[in-house]
Formats: structure tokens, C-alpha cells, sequence
């Protein structure tokens, strides 16, 4: 991989903010899953079943794409859960081979605490998670002829809040 003259000192220190933005709440939410009793990627999984759009079913599948997740990662994780009596399995009524997931009311109530605490925090950590991911977006489009200059556009950003 070649240096990219095009990338300035800048554009790093954006990307560099924005990932330690992103990565100071997935720590928080990490660390509030624990607290709870569950591994991460249990609450991920979870939080994955119950966001599943509406009237929509929740596979297995869907949740290895949702997770980035290997297929039998996903079914030992839900194994897991399985055993703590925090989701279901059931095979699908058409297809016997599809594995759907959905919470149990154990479950729901424990989603439901870790959310709403998930939730105060995000809350608290967005303006600067916003504000990196401004700087990358506006960053990018001001190298555009006729574009806003980052400065005027963040003034504005910050006199609407």
C-alpha cells in the first residue's frame, strides 16, 4: 500500500477522533454487559434480535450479517444464550432447516436494562461522536470546488444544537 499524497494530516487526526469516539462507547457498552452478567457479543446478539425490523423474522443468517459473524459463531453464541434462558430457537414452520431467535421475557427485561443505560450514554457521547464524524464528512467534501469551508460548516452545525 502506497502513501496517498491526497491525505493530509488532518484527515488523519479526524479518523483517528472518530474511531476513538466509536471505541470509548463500545467499551462503555462492553463493560455494561458485564456488569449484567453477559459477554458483549451476547448483548450484541440479543440487541441484533430485538432491533430486527418489524414483522420481520430473525434467522440465524440475519444475524451473522447483523454481527459479522461466521454462521457457527453465531449458533455457539446462541447455544449460550439458550442455556441462560435468554432466547429461544425455534425451526421455521415452512423451512425445518432455518434456526429462527427471539427473546425470552428473561431476556426482553434484561435487553430493556442494559438499553436504557446503553441509551443515557450515547446520549451523552454523541455530540462528540458527532462532531468527528462532521469532520471526516465535511473534510472530504470540501476538497469539492463550491463546497463549504469545514470551520463555516461546523459553526453552523453547532449554532443549530
Amino acid at each position: 500500500m502506497k502513501n496517498h499524497p491526497e491525505v493530509k494530516p488532518a484527515d488523519y487526526q479526524a479518523l483517528a477522533e472518530f474511531r476513538y469516539q466509536i471505541r470509548r462507547f463500545v467499551r462503555f457498552s462492553e463493560d455494561a454487559a458485564r456488569r449484567a452478567g453477559l459477554e458483549p457479543q451476547h448483548h450484541q446478539l440479543m440487541l441484533a434480535v430485538k432491533g430486527m425490523p418489524e414483522g420481520r423474522v430473525c434467522r440465524i443468517a440475519d444475524l451473522a450479517e447483523r454481527l459479522q459473524l461466521e454462521h457457527h459463531s453465531v449458533v455457539e453464541l446462541g447455544d449460550r444464550l439458550v442455556k441462560h434462558g435468554l432466547i429461544d430457537k425455534v425451526r421455521g414452520e415452512q423451512d425445518r432447516r432455518e434456526v429462527q431467535v427471539r427473546l425470552t421475557a428473561r431476556g426482553d427485561r434484561l435487553l430493556g436494562q442494559l438499553t436504557w443505560h446503553t441509551r443515557a450514554e450515547l446520549r451523552s457521547a454523541a455530540p462528540a461522536l458527532v462532531s468527528a464524524l462532521q469532520d471526516i464528512a465535511i473534510r472530504r467534501r470540501s476538497r469539492r470546488v463550491g463546497s463549504p469551508r469545514p470551520d463555516s460548516r461546523r459553526m453552523v452545525t453547532k449554532e443549530r444544537a
